[in-house]
C-alpha cells in the first residue's frame, strides 16, 4: 500500500534545461534494428479511430523506426461484395486507400488482418453465413469441414483487401480456435485423423488461398504450437507469430517443435492484454514483457517483432431476440483507449532502437522528466503510482491478495491523489489520461465495496441509505465528461458515449435495485 507521505516529498520543482521530442530521443544512441520487420498491431474491433488520428499515430510510429502496421480492421473494413459484414463505423474505400498510401509515403507497410477461422463473430452473426458456423449459438468459429464455402468467402475478402493494400502479406488470424472438434461432424473427423489434421487441413487451405493470390500468409502460432503436426500442412511461405505476453515459451505447446519446422517466425508482446480492462491496467506486466520477450526473440532468431494492442479480448456475448435469433453481439472486455498508452508504445520504440535493452524503472522515470517535465523526485513518484500492482476482483472475490476491499480503495485513492498532485509542465493532455484512468479505477473499487456489502450475509435494509449515498458520490457524470473530452479527437462521439454507458451500467443497475428496496 502507498503512503501519503510520498505525495508531499518535494514542494519545489526545478526546470528541465533541455527539451527534445520523445521520438528523436528514443531513436538516438546505438540503435540496433535486430528485426527486419518492426511492426505495430492496431486493433479496431472496438474503439474505431478517426482516420486523422490513425495517420497521426502512424507518423509517430514511423519516426520511432516502425516499418510495418498490422491493421485488424474487422467490421470496419468497407467490404463491397459482402457489405453486410461492415459495421456502422466502417471506413470508406477512399479512406483505406488514403491511409495505406500515406503510410507508404512515410516508410510503413500496412498488412491487413482478416480473421478466417476463429474470432469471426462479426461475420457469422449474419444469417447469410449461418451455414459456416461450427455452432449455431456460439458464432466465434468457422466449421472447418465447410472448406469450399469458406474458401469462396475468404477468397472474396482477401481479394478486396488486396485491392486496397499493397503489402506482400495478409494476416489470416487463426488464433484461439476454442471450438475445434466441437460439432458432431468435426468430432467424427478428429476420431479418424486427429485434431492436428482438423486444424491443419483448414488453416492450410486458407494459407494456400493467400499464396495463390501472390501474398504470404501470416498466422498466430498458438494453435500450431498445440498441434505441431498441423505445420506439415502449411505452405513454406507461411509466417508464424509467436505471441507471448509474459509467460513460458511452452505455454501453448512444444516451442522447439515450432522452431524445428523452419518457418519464418515473428514475436509479439502486448501493451494491452488480459487482465486489463477499464478498471485495471497492469503497467508493470507490460513493461516487463517488453524488457524480457523482445531480446529473447532476437536470440531465437525471429525475423519480426509485432507490438499487439488489444482493445478487447475478441470474446463476445450474444443477446438473443428469441431462442433461435440473435439481437446483439457485445464485446465482453473493453480496455481504456490506445490514447492512454503512449508511454508503453514509446517503451517499445526505445527497446527496438537501443539494442533491445529496456530497464523499466529507468525508462519510466526518464519518460516522466522528458515528456512531462517532472523533476527527479516527482518522476520517481510518478513511477511508483504507475506501477502499483493492480488487484483483480472476480465474482466479489479479491484475487491473489490479502488486502480487503477497503484497503484496495485506500490504495487506489492514494494513487489517484499522486496523479492529481503531480504538476506536468509539458504534454498535459497526455498526462490527464493517467489521472482519468486512476479515477476510473477508484470509482470501480468504491462501487465494488458497495456491491460486496449488498452481497454479504450481514446485509440488512438499514444499510441501504448509506450504500446509496456512496453510489451517488461516484461522480459518473464528471468522469464521463472527462473521458469524452480527452478522447474526442481520436474517436467518434457516439462510440465514446457507448463506452461510458457500458462502463457505468453496473453502477446504475445497483443504484436502481437498492432504491427499489428502500
Amino acid at each position: 500500500m502507498l503512503n501519503y507521505h510520498f505525495i508531499s516529498v518535494l514542494k519545489k520543482r526545478f526546470t528541465i534545461m533541455t527539451f527534445f521530442f520523445m521520438i528523436a530521443f528514443y531513436s538516438s544512441g546505438n540503435a540496433q534494428n535486430e528485426f527486419p520487420v518492426r511492426a505495430f498491431h492496431i486493433d479496431l474491433r472496438i474503439q474505431v479511430m478517426k482516420m486523422s488520428a490513425l495517420k497521426a499515430f502512424a507518423l509517430k510510429l514511423s519516426k520511432g523506426g516502425i516499418n510495418t502496421i498490422i491493421m485488424e480492421w474487422e467490421a470496419n473494413y468497407p467490404f463491397v461484395k459482402h457489405a453486410v459484414i461492415s459495421g456502422r463505423y466502417h471506413y470508406t474505400q477512399e479512406e483505406v486507400r488514403s491511409f495505406v498510401s500515406y503510410c507508404s509515403s512515410i516508410g510503413i507497410d500496412v498488412i491487413p488482418l482478416q480473421q478466417s477461422f476463429g474470432h469471426v463473430e462479426y461475420i457469422l452473426k449474419h444469417y447469410r453465413y449461418a451455414d459456416l458456423r461450427e455452432d449455431q449459438k456460439d458464432y466465434s468459429q468457422i466449421n472447418p469441414l465447410k472448406e469450399e464455402e469458406a474458401k469462396a468467402l475468404f477468397t472474396d475478402l482477401f481479394k478486396e483487401m488486396i485491392s486496397t493494400h499493397a503489402s506482400p502479406y495478409i494476416h489470416i488470424g487463426g488464433d484461439e480456435t476454442y471450438l475445434l472438434g466441437h460439432s458432431e461432424a468435426s468430432r467424427e473427423k478428429v476420431k479418424k485423423v486427429g485434431m492436428a489434421r482438423l486444424y491443419g487441413d483448414y488453416i492450410g487451405m486458407i494459407c494456400n488461398i493467400v499464396v495463390s493470390l501472390g501474398k504470404r500468409p501470416v498466422l498466430w502460432a498458438d494453435i500450431a504450437m498445440k498441434y505441431p503436426e498441423a505445420l506439415k500442412l502449411l505452405p513454406k511461405e507461411t509466417i508464424l507469430v509467436d505471441w507471448n505476453y509474459g509467460w513460458d515459451l511452452n505455454r501453448f505447446g512444444d516451442h522447439q517443435k515450432l522452431m524445428s519446422y523452419g518457418f519464418e517466425i515473428w514475436g509479439a508482446p502486448a501493451l494491452r492484454s488480459h487482465p486489463d480492462n477499464y478498471f485495471l491496467t497492469d503497467w508493470s506486466k507490460h513493461f516487463k514483457n517488453i524488457a524480457d520477450f523482445i531480446p529473447q526473440s532476437a536470440k531465437l532468431g525471429y525475423k519480426g517483432m509485432v507490438m499487439t494492442s488489444w482493445s478487447t479480448s475478441g470474446v463476445y456475448s450474444p443477446v438473443f431476440e428469441t431462442d433461435r435469433d440473435i439481437y446483439y453481439l457485445h464485446a465482453i472486455r473493453h480496455v481504456y483507449p490506445l490514447t492512454g498508452f503512449n508511454i508503453l508504445a514509446d517503451a517499445y520504440l526505445y527497446s527496438l532502437n537501443h539494442g533491445l535493452q529496456l530497464n523499466p524503472r529507468e525508462f519510466i522515470e526518464r519518460y516522466a522528466t522528458t515528456q512531462y517535465g517532472l523533476n527527479g523526485t516527482d518522476a520517481k513518484l510518478f513511477r511508483t503510482a504507475l506501477t502499483v500492482k493492480p488487484v483483480e476482483i472476480v465474482q466479489g472475490k479479491i484475487m491473489d491478495s490479502p488486502l480487503s476491499i477497503s484497503q484496495l480503495v485506500d490504495s487506489a485513492a492514494q494513487v489517484a491523489e499522486i496523479f492529481k498532485t503531480l504538476k506536468p509542465v509539458k504534454n498535459i493532455p497526455e498526462f490527464e489520461h493517467y489521472r482519468l484512468m486512476s479515477d476510473i479505477r477508484l470509482q470501480y473499487l468504491k462501487y465494488m465495496k458497495v456491491e460486496m456489502a449488498f452481497n454479504a450475509d450481514s446485509f440488512n435494509a438499514a444499510m441501504i441509505p448509506g450504500l446509496l449515498k456512496e453510489l451517488k458520490a461516484l461522480d459518473t457524470d464528471g468522469i464521463d465528461e472527462r473521458f469524452i473530452r480527452l478522447n474526442q479527437d481520436s474517436y467518434y462521439l457516439p462510440e465514446l458515449k457507448e463506452e461510458n454507458k457500458l462502463r457505468n451500467e453496473k453502477i446504475k443497475a445497483l443504484y436502481e435495485t437498492l432504491s427499489s428496496n428502500r
